[in-house]
């Protein structure tokens, strides 16, 4: 049976009430793009799964919800994409919300092939999200990615969009993703990365910060898969230095001591999973020695 994000949360969530307000006061983490020096809340929301739902008003009302209490709180970066299902017809009527689309970077993607074909995709993801440019669009899994690159570079020449980036979802397609970063110029690179997947940690991310490229993290849960590993155990002593109350916390400040990333984007469809991720973006992150205690502890689980 899938282990439910909520029944690890419960378990682990052992800080007393004014002990987790106070951490909700101070300020999120923020790091900066290096093409730019903008500076970008350090957790944001992705929308692969959690948000391919009917885009009706009624059942987006949660995750509407969710994405308010996520700006409120200090939160800006949603990512999605073109194959996410009906995510980007539901982050349209999410942003429909008078004011809403000016504190959020929008990130999407283009997953297809040939000139036409990659702007035509372009356009309907703005008429999706009812928008009119996005802070940042990514070449999907390296797809066509030279001739895609082109393309983004142009409309961002054309400031339809603000950044150009590739992304990756599998260990399989590190070295490819390492070859095009050191040919081409990226805003970001997207790559999968927890703190049981380490494989992107040892060429991806130094490249990243050696040549100034942001660094979105996915998936930092492993897809459920670190969830299962914890079930029915507690936070190691490592956990209350760090000031982590809950096991997504855990495993969002370990993503975030890495100092090459820039945003990890957990899925975040409910109002209780955004204030407890954003708790990660809060207070110390872990030092080389702390990270090493949270690997040694996982990789015994």
């Amino acid at each position: 049976m899938p282990v439910s994000r909520r029944a690890v949360v419960a378990a682990t969530a052992l800080a007393p009430l004014a002990g987790r307000l106070s951490w909700a006061a101070e300020p999120l983490i923020r790091r900066p793009i290096p093409s730019s020096g903008e500076m970008l809340p350090a957790i944001g929301i992705g929308t692969s799964r959690r948000y391919e739902v009917e885009p009706d008003p009624e059942t987006v009302a949660p995750l509407k919800a969710a994405v308010q209490s996520f700006v409120s709180l200090g939160g800006a970066v949603i990512d999605t994409a073109p194959s996410y299902g009906t995510a980007e017809e539901v982050l349209g009527l999410i942003l429909a919300e008078p004011g809403l689309r000016q504190k959020i970077f929008l990130a999407s993607k283009v997953d297809t092939q040939g000139r036409d074909a990659t702007l035509a995709e372009f356009e309907r993801s703005l008429q999706r999200m009812k928008v009119e440019s996005l802070d940042l669009v990514a070449v999907h899994n390296l797809i066509d990615v030279d001739a895609n690159l082109a393309v983004l570079r142009d409309l961002k020449a054309a400031k339809r969009i603000r950044y150009v980036g590739v992304t990756v979802w599998r260990d399989g397609q590190l070295d490819a993703l390492e070859a095009v970063m050191k040919r081409e110029t990226l805003d970001f690179i997207q790559v999968n990365y927890a703190i049981d997947n380490r494989a992107a940690a040892e060429r991806v991310l130094p490249l990243a910060a050696e040549k100034g490229v942001a660094l979105m993290t996915n998936v930092p849960f492993g897809r459920d898969r670190l969830f299962k590993a914890v079930q029915g155990k507690a936070l190691p002593p490592v956990a209350k230095d760090l000031g982590c109350t809950s096991w997504p916390q855990f495993f969002l400040k370990y993503v975030l001591g890495h100092p090459a990333v820039t945003c990890p984007i957990p899925g975040m469809a409910k109002v209780a999973y955004v204030e407890d991720n954003l708790a990660a973006a809060r207070g110390p992150l872990p030092d080389p020695a702390q990270r090493k205690q949270m690997e040694t502890f996982i990789d015994a689980v």
